[in-house]
C-alpha cells in the first residue's frame, strides 16, 4: 500500500456524545430496527455527530434521514448544542417533505429529542427512541455520520465552521443524496431511489 501510496482510512470508534434522559417507561423503541419501511415520509431517523476544526473547535451537525430512501432530507451545523439547532432541522424536514401517512419519527434518547419543545415541533408524530446505550437501533443515520467523517471529513485538514460547512454540503448536497449508490437502492443513489419511487407509485 504504502508504495502504490495508498493510505487506510481510519474511523474513530463509536463514543457517547450527548446526555441519555432518564425517561425509560415512556420511551418506546416503536422503529424496533425495522430499517426498510415501504415508501418515502414513513420513518425519518435523525442525531447529532461532533466534528472538530482548528479554529472553532467541535461543531454540531445534525441530520434527518428518510430510512425509505437513505436520503438525508434536512441538515443543519451549528456552533453550539442549543435544541433550537435540531428544531431548526426538523423544521426544514417538514417544509421539504409533504407528509401523506403517520410518521414515525427515530432518535436516542438525549435531550434534545425528549425536551418539550421537540415534543411540540413533532406532535401527531410518532416518536420512537433507541434503547439507551445501544447505537445499532439508529444504526442507518449512524452509519451516515460515520461515513461522511471516513469518506470526506477526515480526509481534509477542517479550518473552521465555514469550511465544514462547504464541506458537509459538498457531500451531502452533490455527492451522497445524488452520486453515491446504495444496495438498499437497488445500487442507486437515494434521489435516484426516490424520483423512480414516485414514478411507479
Amino acid at each position: 500500500m504504502k508504495e502504490l501510496g495508498i493510505r487506510a482510512c481510519w474511523a474513530r470508534p463509536y463514543t457517547i456524545t450527548t446526555l441519555n434522559s432518564d425517561f425509560n417507561s415512556r420511551l418506546t423503541n416503536v422503529l424496533d430496527r425495522n430499517f426498510n419501511p415501504e415508501r418515502p415520509n414513513e420513518v425519518w431517523c435523525t442525531d447529532i455527530t461532533y466534528i472538530w476544526t482548528i479554529a472553532d473547535g467541535f461543531v454540531y451537525l445534525t441530520s434527518i434521514m428518510d430510512l425509505c430512501s437513505r436520503k438525508i432530507i434536512a441538515w443543519t451545523l451549528s456552533k453550539t448544542l442549543e435544541v433550537e439547532e435540531v428544531l431548526k432541522c426538523v423544521e426544514i424536514a417538514k417544509q421539504r417533505r409533504e407528509i401523506k401517512v403517520p410518521l414515525i419519527i427515530h432518535s436516542d434518547r438525549g435531550i434534545h429529542f425528549t425536551c418539550r419543545k421537540y415534543s411540540e415541533l413533532t406532535n401527531g408524530m410518532k416518536r420512537s427512541y433507541s434503547e439507551k446505550g445501544v447505537p445499532y437501533d439508529n444504526a442507518c443515520i449512524e452509519s451516515f455520520h460515520s461515513l461522511i467523517k471516513k469518506e470526506w471529513l477526515n480526509r481534509k485538514v477542517i479550518l473552521d465552521y465555514d469550511h465544514v460547512y462547504y464541506l458537509c454540503f459538498e457531500y451531502i448536497e452533490t455527492f451522497y443524496n445524488t452520486a453515491r449508490i446504495h444496495s438498499h437502492c437497488d445500487y442507486m443513489s437515494p434521489k435516484q431511489y426516490e424520483d423512480l419511487w414516485n414514478k411507479v407509485n
